[in-house]
């Protein structure tokens, strides 16, 4: 095999809070059937690559039992595979560092090239063209790229390139980005490269791609930039979460997003559930309905998940509904992410009220979003406000009334 890809996927996206209690980042679900991580596993098969690392870190079990054997992405060949890691002792200290704990496997692949990639965002991308890029520029790094809104430059490492495509400077997170240009954190490494790198800077405890490795690299006339012009977005806070699984409810002309492509599939390790069941008096309007689902409500601008229910006369409108939840007869939800496992009991309203921004976490909920943990159980006839935050596995059976802002997790 010409190229080994690597995917990071031990972050523990605590932007995501209480969707990443309990699960890591490329774990969480999205657009109803998929996980995040679903979209570099798509990518990597789609493009050709199936031998492929995932590394991982926090909370793996959930990703383990998705991933498996890697049979939906073609990854159960006889040649070829994808293997899981956890740290065997120390934790990775840094995005570098986590190559370099497993220093080993690339030696012994028989790889030219080291495709690394982060396995927490949502795109569509052909990485054989990017690394026939690498080749034609003779590079011996070669980074992905996308512009970006200026205002939110300073959340990547920016780059700046001349008109054919080579680096001339990169800054990690700068305070004051003088080029909107960003690092997708997408590198395609020459092999003897890379492990160079990895093995002459034990000093650093902390290795980084970012800080470290691609700093090192600038100025030697053989980092180029490989640009990327579609659809990217990293759904790591609340806001772009639900936004992302929205955009997906447009109708068709105006999905950026084209899960449908029958050239370019998603792939995932999906459920034997039974068809949706459309109840005879249920109002349905830009909606994205799973596997096993049962909706005899009005739904609106929603993702339901493989075994939601939601039941007569209950509403729901702008928000992601994960698996297996069941929202009973007359409960009116909006602007909502609820996790997997949960029970909306009657006549309960959630979504309503002032706009008063999350006293706890500020920073995660302010935009009105109401998110709800896994297995958490609503009594009926509960009212709760926006920018609340329920961790999962309560069951506020005596809770009658949750306010705008407030925070409820176990003792």
């Amino acid at each position: 095999m010409e190229t080994l890809a690597i995917i990071l996927a031990g972050g523990r996206g605590s932007r995501l809070d209480i969707l990443s209690e309990k699960r890591v980042k490329p774990s969480v679900p999205f657009a109803g059937k998929f996980r995040i991580i679903d979209f570099t596993l798509s990518n990597c098969s789609n493009s050709g690559i199936y031998n492929v690392l995932i590394l991982t870190q926090y909370l793996p079990l959930s990703l383990n039992e998705h991933v498996g054997s890697g049979k939906p992405w073609d990854m159960d060949r006889r040649d070829s595979h994808v293997t899981l890691l956890q740290p065997h002792s120390n934790w990775y200290n840094g995005t570098a560092d986590s190559l370099r704990k497993n220093l080993h496997l690339i030696e012994e692949s028989t790889c030219k090239y080291v495709l690394i990639l982060s396995g927490d965002h949502v795109y569509k991308m052909d990485y054989s063209k990017m690394i026939e890029f690498h080749k034609e520029k003779n590079a011996r790094l070669t980074i992905a790229s996308k512009v970006v809104d200026i205002s939110e430059a300073s959340r990547f490492g920016i780059l700046e390139a001349n008109s054919d495509s080579l680096v001339e400077k990169f800054v990690e997170k700068p305070k004051e980005p003088k080029s909107n240009l960003a690092s997708m954190g997408i590198y395609v490494f020459d092999k003897d490269l890379l492990l160079n790198l990895l093995k002459n800077n034990d000093d650093i405890e902390d290795l980084d791609f970012g800080k470290h490795l691609i700093p090192m690299m600038i100025g030697k006339n053989c980092v180029y930039t490989y640009k990327f012009y579609d659809y990217w977005k990293d759904v790591g806070t609340y806001d772009s979460y639900l936004e992302a699984n929205l955009e997906l409810t447009r109708t068709v002309d105006k999905i950026e997003l084209d899960m449908y492509d029958k050239n370019w599939k998603i792939y995932t390790k999906s459920e034997d559930m039974p068809a949706v069941k459309i109840g005879s008096k249920a109002e349905i309007s830009q909606a994205l309905l799973s596997n096993g689902s049962i909706v005899a409500g009005r739904v609106n601008r929603c993702v339901i998940s493989p075994g939601v229910v939601i039941h007569p006369n209950a509403k729901v409108s702008n928000s992601v509904i994960m698996n297996d939840t069941i929202i009973e007869e007359d409960a009116v939800i909006e602007n909502a992410i609820i996790d997997k496992n949960c029970v909306i009991g009657k006549g309960s309203k959630i979504g309503v009220g002032d706009n008063i921004p999350n006293m706890e976490k500020p920073d995660l909920l302010s935009s009105g979003i109401t998110v709800i943990g896994k297995g958490t159980k609503i009594a009926p006839n509960t009212i709760i406000g926006k920018n609340v935050r329920i961790f999962g596995g309560l069951d506020l059976i005596n809770i009658k009334e949750i306010k705008s802002g407030e925070t409820l997790k176990k003792r």
